[in-house]
């Protein structure tokens, strides 16, 4: 992912460009390199240069051989030193699931918390500590099934936390029932006859909820996957990366269209802030809207050049970035990854701060004991 894909500027009327007037939004901008992150401007930097090794723990990594969990766990790994940030600062809180093993093997402080619960737990902690980076790491069945609710209301409140949501489209630490992200004919254990249920596109549910940041990309494609945790670290409120995960043991090759060398070039749409989106194996084909607001894609030779998209991750609106997000089917014939948007928007957690402060201004400090023992008391018995 370049660099333009996570810092570029919007378009001047807050929606996706056409043609190639944006392909240079960001000329000028300053280099993302020569400043922290946005999400950690309250974290305190770190005494000295941390490297990979320093945030392996001394946990033995047990997942199923070849699961997917084990190259995001190298990624973010090898990411981390990246932050700038000690270790004492970095929080990681997961649910349950096999993806929420994560927190062991990370030398930092760590919760491996209640099922589908991370994202409260993480928003107690990133309101109250501002002094941390706080990431959520949860999978389909924790965050999408008993987790919904908590996830949804994080990512409307803006609370300035990661949440890495691992996609495997089925339970595997319960030895693979379909999940809320099954496709529909799903055999597995409790759907002998195939799962019925319709399920959730979680950028779609993110984006309905009016996340500031959504993506998406792959654990097989660490440059990419790297790429997008920077974008996420450089995020000031909630950031919802969703990461297709392969579950060899009870769901394998769920992701080949977009991951395997022969058909991943004709599947895959790699999206780039200001960059025209271009896709298939000679990067001839396009989109462009239709009619009534979706998306197409088209042969962008033949098709009016006006009319191609240049992709704007900082479109204001995300009905734009809800119509990309509407391009997955269950073939992956066309399947956007990379960050779908990337918006300004004030966090809870500053909010809070800001109305705290206010009210210290306006009525002091306050005393607790006196609260507790104020005029609203009485006796019982």
């Amino acid at each position: 992912m370049s660099e333009a894909s996570a810092n570029g500027g919007a378009s001047a009327n807050g929606g996706p460009t056409n043609g190639r007037a944006a392909a240079h939004a960001h000329d000028g901008a300053p280099d993302p390199a020569s400043r922290r992150p946005a999400a950690l401007a309250l974290v305190p930097a770190a005494d000295e240069k941390l490297s990979t090794k320093d945030f392996k723990s001394d946990q033995e990594v047990r997942w199923c051989p070849g699961c997917g969990d084990y190259a995001i766990l190298a990624a973010f790994q090898a990411f981390l030193p990246d932050l700038g940030i000690a270790r004492e600062n970095l929080v990681i809180i997961s649910g349950i699931g096999c993806s929420s093993r994560l927190p062991y093997y990370v030398n930092s402080y760590g919760m491996h918390s209640i099922h589908g619960r991370a994202p409260a737990i993480a928003t107690g902690l990133a309101s109250s500590r501002p002094d941390l980076s706080v990431w959520v790491i949860t999978g389909d069945g924790d965050a999408l099934s008993i987790g919904g609710n908590h996830l949804i209301h994080a990512l409307r409140r803006n609370v300035n936390i990661k949440i890495l949501l691992f996609n495997n489209r089925n339970y595997g630490l319960t030895k693979g029932q379909y999940s809320p992200t099954s496709e529909q004919g799903k055999v597995t254990k409790s759907t002998p006859f195939g799962s019925l249920d319709t399920p959730f596109n979680p950028v779609s549910l993110a984006l309905g909820a009016e996340a500031s940041f959504v993506a998406r990309t792959i654990d097989s494609d660490r440059r990419h996957l790297q790429g997008v945790l920077q974008a996420a670290a450089d995020h000031r409120g909630a950031a919802f990366v969703e990461i297709y995960q392969n579950c060899p043991i009870f769901n394998d090759d769920a992701f080949a269209e977009v991951t395997e060398p022969g058909a991943r070039d004709e599947h895959v749409i790699r999206l780039e802030h200001g960059e025209p989106i271009r896709f298939g194996a000679g990067r001839d084909r396009g989109l462009r809207f239709t009619r009534y607001g979706s998306l197409e894609a088209v042969d962008a030779s033949a098709a009016d050049a006006d009319s191609l998209l240049t992709h704007d991750a900082h479109a204001a609106d995300p009905s734009y970035a809800f119509a990309l997000s509407r391009l997955d089917s269950s073939d992956f014939a066309h399947t956007p990854i990379g960050v779908f948007r990337q918006v300004p928007r004030a966090s809870y957690d500053d909010l809070m701060a800001e109305q705290l402060e206010t009210a210290r201004t306006e009525q002091g400090d306050g005393d607790l004991a006196a609260l507790l023992a104020g005029g609203d008391t009485w006796q019982v018995g």
